[in-house]
């Protein structure tokens, strides 16, 4: 293969969730079997990257200071639910049964991996808890070992002592070490529905 061809299959095996196999079937999709849809995908990559940034408020993505949940007065600012990542938050909406609003960490605690407190979005989650009429945190990290610490850290740092706020964690209906990405809508319905108070 020409080493222009060998430079597109490592960018692309670099990229999460993508093995060898598949990033060279993209490769090969793109530049021999499709050409014409590469030059769209290029101008739609350039064109992103040049406008989606985190929302100011949440960290999701948007393409101004406020994403369009922050920006929908229709949804409950009394009601924060804590998630690690993006796709988290778009899993939570597709079960469709959540209307408050979010903060996305961008990550959970591992000092393992070096993620420490500093390294997550936290800053901005004691300011909105501060600022914000928020009266129920739910916090929605994975059920695992490094779910279970950032939860604690949060509730430890932010949240203990704080009267009038309820703090409840899901977790119904999601097996452990499984996060909330992979789980169907059904399963997170069930898992918001049901969450439980967590003691202080």
């Amino acid at each position: 293969m020409t080493p222009a061809y060998e430079k597109v299959r490592q960018l692309l095996k670099s990229l999460p969730g993508l093995g060898h196999r598949a990033a060279e079937r993209l490769a090969l999709h793109l530049l021999v079997e499709r050409p014409a849809k590469l030059a769209p995908l290029v101008e739609a990559l350039q064109q992103a990257a040049a406008v989606v940034r985190r929302c100011d408020r949440c960290g999701n993505l948007a393409e101004s200071t406020l994403c369009s949940v922050c920006a929908d007065p229709k949804r409950d600012p009394s009601l924060l639910c804590v998630i690690e990542n993006v796709p988290d938050l778009l899993a939570v909406e597709r079960a469709g049964s959540y209307r408050g609003t979010y903060h996305v960490l961008h990550g959970r605690l591992s000092p393992i991996n070096g993620i420490g407190p500093g390294e997550l979005n936290l800053a901005k989650l004691g300011e909105r808890l501060t600022t914000e009429p928020v009266t129920e945190v739910v916090l929605a990290l994975g059920n695992d070992i490094e779910g279970e610490a950032t939860c604690h850290y949060i509730r430890e740092s932010f949240l203990a002592g704080r009267f009038g706020t309820k703090v409840t964690r899901i977790g119904f209906g999601l097996p452990s070490g499984s996060g909330l990405t992979f789980a169907d809508s059904e399963t997170l319905r069930s898992s918001l529905e049901g969450r439980r108070d967590v003691a202080p």
